[in-house]
């Protein structure tokens, strides 16, 4: 789940493994597997962030370092 905030203010938390894309039109928009649309404060990189920072934190994206 990512921490989000509704354009009214509301705070929500989304399931994270149902966003099918983020669009800035200009608002944040959130399409979800399922059609729905979410428009929300929180600007595009910051969305972008927090799914990355939450697929990290549950082992869904992996690291590496690079050696030279």
């Amino acid at each position: 789940m990512i921490p989000l905030t509704r354009l009214n203010g509301q705070r929500l938390l989304l399931n994270l493994l149902l966003i099918e894309k983020v669009e800035a039109l200009p608002d944040t928009t959130i399409t979800l597997v399922n059609g729905k649309k979410l428009v929300v404060a929180d600007d595009m990189e910051q969305v972008g962030q927090a799914i990355n920072n939450r697929m990290a934190e549950i082992g869904l994206v992996g690291s590496y370092k690079r050696e030279d």
